[in-house]
């Protein structure tokens, strides 16, 4: 039991992906869930890049704001199950600018993927993933952070969302499955990091 730092983030999950066999065929998943604003697309950018693995975000898979568990099916049916068939995965792609779905992007099964969004972890999805990131934040935090990301199309439906969300972990418990727990209060560089029950604070 270890604590996870900042600046070692990259090095804990390099290690726990060489500890865990691959779910998904050969491609070993890496599952970044939380709620809205959490900071679960900014860590799968950096870890992209530390990793030079593709990312799917749910985000392209809900098909509206009332698509939560939508998004997951789809999760599950368009790519974990087809990668784990050791096929390539035809991942949907939703435009929420004119609410209507665009032709689907090609993945070939990866050493790695990172998915990211809602629901990532959920139980269905988490039989194809070998490691499970959970980011928290308090809800004002959260908040803010999606509105001003999203500005004034999430506002009327942050409630509608975040009812979707509860019933999900109220079901899922996604939070006590996790491998690694990153809290963020909002603070440039304010995280904590829990792995395996130990923790640091930056």
């Amino acid at each position: 039991m270890s604590d996870v730092t900042d600046g070692k983030i990259e090095g804990w999950l390099t290690a726990e992906l060489e500890r865990t066999a691959p779910k998904a065929g050969r491609t070993r998943v890496v599952a970044i869930d939380g709620q809205s604003g959490s900071g679960k697309t900014a860590l799968a950018a950096r870890l992209r890049s530390e990793l030079r693995a593709p990312v799917v975000t749910l985000e392209d898979l809900y098909g509206g704001w009332d698509g939560l568990e939508h998004g997951i099916d789809l999760l599950v049916s368009e790519v974990l199950e087809p990668l784990g068939a050791g096929l390539a995965a035809r991942v949907p792609r939703y435009d929420w600018v004119t609410a209507a779905w665009r032709p689907p992007w090609l993945l070939e099964p990866p050493k790695v993927l990172i998915v990211e969004g809602v629901g990532a972890g959920a139980r269905r999805a988490a039989t194809y993933e070998s490691t499970l990131i959970w980011m928290e934040a308090p809800e004002v935090v959260r908040k803010k952070r999606a509105l001003e990301r999203d500005g004034e199309t999430f506002t009327p439906y942050w409630d509608m969302w975040a009812r979707q969300e509860d019933a999900m972990l109220a079901r899922e418990h996604t939070q006590d499955r996790a491998d690694l727990i990153i809290t963020t209060n909002g603070r440039p560089s304010g995280h904590e990091f829990e792995d395996s029950g130990s923790s640091s604070t930056l």
